[in-house]
């Protein structure tokens, strides 16, 4: 399982595209659920709050999974 160190800058650019789509964080997690990956996902809402505040590293599914709900790239949501 790869995971990728938060710095905050990553949990606050996925917090930031979220708001900006008009996604709320149970909103974001439902989608997540309901789409077919061909990889395992398993991100919940109290994991994407850690992830938001940047006090939980995410694993590259999760970051995969969000960038494709969120409809944005890698490069805005590492930056």
């Amino acid at each position: 399982m790869d995971i990728i160190k938060n710095d905050e800058n990553i949990g606050t650019n996925i917090r930031r595209i979220r708001k900006e789509k008009g996604i709320g964080q149970t909103e974001l997690i439902q989608k997540i659920d309901l789409e077919e990956w061909d990889f395992e996902v398993n991100l919940t809402r109290e994991a994407l709050v850690k992830i938001e505040r940047g006090i939980q590293h995410i694993k590259v599914s999760q970051l995969k999974a969000i960038k494709v709900i969120l409809e944005t790239t890698y490069d805005e949501l590492l930056k």
